[in-house]
């Protein structure tokens, strides 16, 4: 199935029935009276977050909903029928933008949670509600009030412990596959990788955390190049990443330059982001001598300015992923229990996954917005490079 990362759609809230104007009309009663019955209640829109689901490739085929409309009331006082509520699934990890204003309505991270997105429309009452002392007979109604209707954009990211980073063929796909029982597409040509892959990583019985493994940057891709930014915010929920960096590259640029590329390209996207706790794994080790390993590792440190943590591995043959995996499960568990003792330290971690969304919201809109003026010019210079002008002329 197509991976799908975002979906825009228009949801219709169902409008509340009228209430009804009517009076008893009964046999061998002398006095009759107001008998008119309320309307439904329209349904509303609901947004149901679903384990089963991976993709939002269904809302690119159909673009609008709507829930039931409430019923009007009748005679006897006989209330209308209230409309059904409609629930659309999405996978988990989907956070829910409203299109024209630009708020985030919710982010829908858990199986089961729900959201309501569009209110459904109240009803109306029937003239049996304005019946008082002084008013036998009333001719009051009122009618159901229109149900809500949003443009709505759906983002998924896919939710992750761990995202691998780094340029095409860094060996990242290669790592998830030694690790894990994930088993994304593996060659030896670049951008292998086209679509975010997760793997459960399991160290112990009872220890395991998630992977993910996004398509590769190159340089000049916050502004399009490549496969672009798009698969970059996929890393905004992690809490680790990973820097795998090729130590033998292919292209014969050395593995500080392509490095380098990809810190630039984090700062450009997300400067939150590029402040996250990021370590660097020095991938292909495997491809150098023995005893020019130590010597190349400690340029590309010195070169980088690295402070955080390092680690050699080669993918391919597994050596040194068992140790990188046990130390990240322990980062982990360490950060689990600072949050459960400290509620200030999950909080200020809600928020920056906030303003990383918000970062990667508006370097994404950008991007886009800059790449349909290109396009736009682009097709006005063609219609003025093919404009010929033809002159006849009498022989």
């Amino acid at each position: 199935m197509k991976f799908v990362d975002e979906a825009t759609v228009r949801v219709v809230a169902g409008n509340g029935g009228h209430g009804c104007l009517s009076f008893r009309r009964e046999k061998f009663v002398p006095k009759g009276g107001p008998d008119g019955g309320d309307g439904g209640d329209g349904g509303s829109v609901w947004l149901e977050a679903d384990s089963a689901l991976n993709t939002l490739i269904d809302y690119r085929y159909q673009r609008k909903y709507k829930a039931d409309s409430g019923e009007g009331g009748s005679g006897r006082n006989c209330s209308g029928r209230k409309g059904d509520d409609l629930t659309l699934t999405v996978p988990v990890g989907t956070t829910v933008v409203d299109v024209d204003t630009g708020e985030v309505l919710g982010d829908l991270t858990e199986p089961g949670q729900r959201l309501k997105v569009a209110q459904g429309g109240f009803h109306g009452l029937g003239n049996t509600r304005y019946k008082s002392s002084v008013n036998q007979a009333p001719r009051q109604t009122t009618n159901g009030t229109p149900g809500e209707i949003r443009n709505l954009r759906f983002e998924l990211k896919v939710l992750a412990d761990v995202g691998l980073l780094g340029l095409p063929n860094a060996g990242k796909s290669t790592l998830i596959r030694s690790v894990s029982a994930a088993k994304p597409r593996v060659a030896d040509y670049p951008f292998t990788t086209l679509v975010p892959n997760l793997g459960v990583v399991r160290v112990q019985a009872d220890q395991s955390f998630v992977m993910a493994d996004v398509p590769g940057l190159i340089e000049g891709a916050a502004e399009g190049s490549g496969l672009g930014i798009r698969f970059l915010k996929h890393l905004v929920r992690t809490r680790l990443l990973l820097h795998v960096v090729d130590v033998a590259p292919y292209d014969g640029s050395t593995p500080a330059e392509s490095a380098q590329v990809i810190e630039d390209e984090l700062d450009k996207f997300s400067p939150t982001l590029a402040e996250r706790e990021r370590w660097l794994v020095l991938n292909k080790t495997d491809m150098i001598p023995p005893d020019e390993q130590q010597e190349v590792c400690e340029e590309l440190v010195e070169a980088l300015d690295w402070q955080g943590p390092v680690f050699r591995i080669s993918a391919i043959s597994g050596e040194g992923t068992r140790e990188l995996c046990q130390a990240i499960m322990r980062w982990l568990e360490a950060r689990n229990e600072e949050e459960a003792v400290d509620p200030a330290i999950a909080e200020r971690e809600r928020l920056l996954r906030e303003q990383m969304d918000e970062e990667a919201r508006e370097q994404i809109e950008a991007v886009k917005a800059e790449r349909r003026a290109r396009n736009a010019e682009d097709r006005g210079d063609d219609d003025d490079d093919h404009g010929v002008e033809v002159v006849y002329v009498r022989e």
